[in-house]
């Protein structure tokens, strides 16, 4: 009866051991089934939208974006595009007339103008009235001392005669429709300030608005 009642008092720790083994065998799987439920329901990382491409800013023709080819109807493209013909080196709104002058060696003027579309580049329903002053991407650039055209006359520029005081910008290297007939050397602020030998004053606008030219 002794060793029968010591037998028993073995075997009942081993047996409420094996239990909680057992017990602790089961919550460790469940964890396990647990995290990998968690790990379904974390939400999966959101990669970062890619970079707008070049020819699409938000405002119409910004300064940097490109333009196709055509000077009366034109749309924005990216600068990377076979179709992408000019670069935008300044923008304005408003009119040429009244707004600010573009840059010496611009080649050409885009007047955009004014529309109320439905959506539209910045969202407030509106493309204001404006102008771009263009670069083209690739030669010629009659906006270029000498080069024959731009909007602006500058020094370097040669022009012929028209009649009635006015003269007109032609290439100096003589390949345009007209052969030069003056230079324009110097820009200054007043006709006295230009040298002895001035054949011609040009009206240049500006700072110094005006030209110096001699017979080429």
């Amino acid at each position: 009866m002794h060793v029968r009642s010591s037998w028993r008092a073995v075997c009942a720790p081993v047996a409420l051991a094996a239990v909680l083994l057992t017990g602790c065998q089961s919550a460790s799987g469940g964890g396990a089934e647990e995290d990998g439920r968690l790990e379904e329901e974390r939400p999966a990382s959101v990669s970062p939208a890619p970079p707008r491409p070049s020819g699409y800013g938000a405002v119409f023709l910004a300064v940097d974006e490109c333009s196709s080819f055509g000077r009366t109807s034109f749309t924005e493209v990216p600068c990377t595009s076979e179709r992408a013909a000019a670069r935008v080196v300044a923008r304005h709104d408003g009119t040429v007339r009244e707004g600010p002058r573009c840059p010496a060696t611009t080649d050409f003027v885009l007047h955009i103008s004014e529309q109320r579309p439905s959506l539209d580049e910045d969202g407030d329903g509106a493309v204001p009235q404006g102008y771009a002053c263009m670069r083209n991407l690739q030669p010629p650039h009659p906006g270029d001392p000498g080069g024959g055209g731009g909007p602006r006359t500058i020094v370097g520029d040669c022009v012929y005669g028209l009649g009635d005081g006015k003269v007109r910008e032609t290439a100096c290297d003589g390949k345009g429709k007209r052969k030069p007939e003056y230079k324009v050397t110097k820009a200054v602020d007043a006709r006295s300030a230009c040298p002895a030998s001035t054949a011609l004053y040009v009206r240049l606008g500006g700072t110094s608005p005006v030209g110096c030219a001699l017979p080429v």
